[in-house]
């Protein structure tokens, strides 16, 4: 108890209260409460649970604020306890410029996804476990303990379990044990992993075991074939979580049964749990194994691109359709992270956030459909623009996000992903940039046969978007544009953390140099560096 209160009240100087800390403790004290609350006031349920996921949102917002930008590749707003000093494992916890953001976008999303949707029935199971999954989510992006990163990482599997499997719809119980399933084999290996890497480290530096990521990460003593066996182990369990091709097939099952408030956290932030745990664990801890095996995940990030997409338009469900589009839309984040260079991680970064908040949009637009038609088949569906002309202006604009128009938010990560990959793998990107018209080809031809057309039937009477669902949707609306039109405040904020994790894969891989060049610095030149380091690749 005692190291518990110590942990909640240290904080980092000059900061008011432990902000980290609170951002885990709140949604579960949250949970506790909605469980505790009389059954006489269910009015009081949706209340509560609302209530404490905006406060955690207005602290992730004040995290926004707060962060000082120009030491961006430092983590701040630290926190620090012991907990089982024995065995090195304490409650650490800090965020840099690439966390940030997804801290910040979990905040924003998870109101939005309790104001949406009322769950029909269990309201109180319903609530209090968004809230455990809002505070497990929390803890992976802010955790800087293995040990802590793993039980976080784990926790989100179960209240994700219960969402889809209680609150789904049709073959709900098959999509929640394979989500299940999948995920909790991959992570099996990551404990393995944690726990050699720890032992490693101590066995090769002759200090006590510790589970510190940024000790183990900067001391590099853990021997060549060692990290790349352990990297392995760490990446199969990103790869499930992202997922990556051919590791995706639970995701279109999940995605199609679960709950609509399910879809749009799936899609929005537990997605993005193991494309972060590539950038922060995999290359911040096993560089060399990373350059190893980049030309394996590139190669996989761009079948996954193409296979999305064509796969997506040959969907008959508009939920699955989206679903497979998120297949699409992650491989261009894998092949960003390991062109290893800048532009290519930035781009990846941000396409996290973006794909949060246009495929929540998306899924959220799909769910209205759902409830007022009550189905999701295309065939069954069009001319809805005749009868809801504002869902369906609302519906071009996160269609057309989603496809990377420029001006909106989805073309400054695509851009940034497919310069780094050119300077560094030129054909990958290449052929990732088909999967930009792919993309175009399945959301517009989607589009067309939902919206336009003849309305006939219950068709021609669909209700129109509600003012409440309207203002659910405003802040992601709000996002799309002003991440499109000044992505900057974005950027700066992530780019010294970029910076400093590129440097730091330079620095432990012999000959080694970032495959790319500034804007305004010979391209030629940049061209060179990323022949050499494809050589190199191929080398492996």
């Amino acid at each position: 108890m005692g190291a518990l209160l110590t942990f909640v009240v240290a904080s980092s100087p000059g900061v008011p209260f432990a902000v980290l800390p609170a951002l885990i403790v709140v949604p579960a004290v949250g949970a506790l409460l909605v469980v505790c609350l009389p059954r006489r006031r269910p009015e009081l349920l949706k209340l509560v649970a609302v209530a404490t996921s905006v406060i955690v949102g207005g602290m992730s917002v004040w995290l926004l604020k707060g962060f000082d930008a120009t030491h961006g590749a430092e983590m701040q707003f630290t926190s620090q306890a012991d907990w089982i000093s024995d065995l090195g494992i304490q409650w650490l916890l800090g965020i840099d410029g690439i966390s940030l953001f997804l801290i910040v976008l979990t905040g924003v999303l998870f109101p939005i996804a309790l104001l949406a949707v009322d769950p029909g029935h269990d309201d109180r199971a319903y609530y209090a476990w968004l809230l455990v999954l809002e505070a497990g989510v929390m803890g992976v992006f802010c955790a800087l303990d293995l040990v802590v990163f793993f039980l976080c990482f784990e926790v989100v599997l179960v209240p994700m379990y219960f969402l889809i499997g209680r609150w789904g719809h049709g073959n709900r119980a098959y999509a929640a044990t394979k989500f299940f399933l999948y995920t909790m084999a991959g992570s099996a290996l990551m404990l393995v992993g944690i726990l050699a890497v720890a032992f490693l480290h101590a066995d090769a530096t002759g200090t006590s075991v510790t589970f510190d990521l940024v000790a183990i990460a900067e001391a590099q003593a853990i021997d060549t074939n060692a990290a790349r066996w352990i990297f392995a182990a760490f990446a199969l369990a990103f790869a499930v979580k992202v997922p990556i091709f051919p590791l995706h097939t639970w995701l279109p099952d999940a995605h199609t049964e679960a709950p609509t408030a399910g879809s749009v956290i799936l899609a929005g932030v537990l997605l993005k749990l193991g494309t972060y745990g590539f950038l922060r664990f995999g290359l911040y801890l096993f560089p060399e194994a990373s350059h190893f095996f980049a030309p394996v995940f590139l190669t996989l990030g761009v079948v996954g691109i193409i296979y999305g997409a064509v796969v997506a338009t040959m969907q008959r469900d508009l939920k699955r359709l989206v679903a497979y589009s998120s297949v699409a839309h992650l491989g261009f984040i894998v092949l960003g992270t390991f062109a290893l260079n800048t532009e290519g991680i930035e781009g990846g970064l941000l396409q996290m956030v973006n794909h949060g908040v246009s495929t929540s949009a998306l899924f959220l637009l799909v769910g209205m459909i759902y409830e007022r038609r009550h189905t999701r088949q295309i065939d069954e569906l069009g001319g809805l623009q005749k009868s809801a002309p504002v869902m369906a202006a609302v519906f071009t604009l996160v269609m057309l996000s989603s496809i990377g128009l420029p001006g909106l938010n989805g073309f400054v990560g695509e851009f940034l992903v497919l310069v780094g990959a050119f300077n560094a793998h030129r054909w990958w990107a290449v052929v990732a940039a088909g999967g930009v018209v792919l993309a175009a080809l399945y959301l517009l031809w989607a589009y067309q046969r939902v919206f336009h057309g003849p309305a006939k039937g219950d068709n021609a009477e669909m209700p129109d978007l509600k003012l409440r669902e309207g203002l659910v949707l405003a802040p992601l609306l709000a996002l799309i544009v002003f991440m499109g039109v000044y992505p900057k405040p974005v950027i700066e904020r992530m780019e010294p953390a970029v910076d400093a994790l590129v440097a730091h894969i330079e620095e432990h891989v012999d000959g080694f140099h970032e495959p790319t060049s500034r804007f305004g610095v010979d391209i030629e030149g940049a061209g060179d560096h990323g022949s050499d380091h494809a050589d190199e690749g191929d080398d492996h």
